[in-house]
């Protein structure tokens, strides 16, 4: 199990690497299950600024779940109501995440590592990446939360086109309806991919929580004239903090901040 979900932290930035290139990076029953709580140990240590969720290798960001359980795991509705808490419990995981969360996609990107890859907040992507939700083809379905995610990002009708043909798109179509955020050439995403997660490090990460705290309040709050009191004052928590002081002196100063997250 260590050998095929690997954690890595350099310089404040966290990758968790799905380790199983020679079954395009499918993941298991049990790595679903590692994996929400792997992403809460690195949610809970100071000193990750932000987190890269990538594939081994170059073929697949992940082909998905390993059908090769479905037998033993999912054969039917009682067995995949079990499997499904571990992997929605992941995916809740990584979009709950206080820290900033980037998919680096190289190579397929399908069904379960598509919406692994839709949990993060940024998907940068390889010119070899290709995405697909072929759920309709096994006689499967995309579940709600899952849907949601994928129709924040590139909306019903697009959703539903990619849903029901169950058809590949290519990383230029990909970008275009905004399913990735940054198209690179393969040659360039580990390096393109490490560069933007360190340059997200390095500003406020109190900052970063606020901002993807609002950001679901805003997606998922229709009127937004009518939020508790409390919460409609959490923009300006910012201006008690140690970071705001650091992050105004360090201007004037002419210098680079240093953030504590404080």
């Amino acid at each position: 199990m260590s050998q095929e979900l690997l954690r890595d932290v350099k310089n404040g930035i966290a990758t968790i690497t799905i380790n199983r290139p020679t079954q395009r990076n499918a993941v298991t029953y049990e790595m679903w299950k590692r994996l929400g709580p792997l992403v809460a140990e690195l949610d809970a240590d100071r000193a990750v600024r932000a987190v890269i969720l990538r594939g081994a290798g170059t073929q697949a960001f992940s082909a998905g779940a390993d059908i090769a359980e479905f037998e033993e795991q999912r054969s039917n509705s009682a067995l995949a109501i079990t499997y499904h808490a571990a992997v929605e419990d992941a995916f809740k995981a990584v979009a709950n995440l206080a820290k900033p969360t980037i998919a680096m996609v190289a190579g397929f990107c399908i069904g379960g590592g598509l919406e692994l890859a839709i949990a993060a907040d940024l998907r940068i992507a390889a010119d070899n990446s290709r995405y697909g939700m072929p759920t309709a083809k096994l006689g499967l379905v995309m579940p709600h939360w899952e849907m949601s995610r994928l129709i924040r990002l590139v909306g019903a009708g697009r959703a539903m086109d990619m849903i029901l043909t169950a058809r590949l798109v290519e990383a230029q179509e990909a970008l275009h309806i905004g399913l990735i955020s940054r198209l690179v050439p393969l040659a360039d995403v580990e390096q393109y991919t490490g560069r933007v997660a360190s340059e997200i490090a390095g500003y406020a990460p109190l900052s970063h929580r606020w901002h993807k705290q609002f950001f679901e309040t805003v997606m998922r709050t229709p009127d937004l004239d009518a939020l508790p009191r409390e919460e409609a004052k959490l923009p300006f928590a910012c201006y008690d903090t140690e970071d705001f002081r650091e992050g105004r002196r360090a201007f004037l100063e002419k210098r680079k901040p240093e953030f504590r997250g404080r």
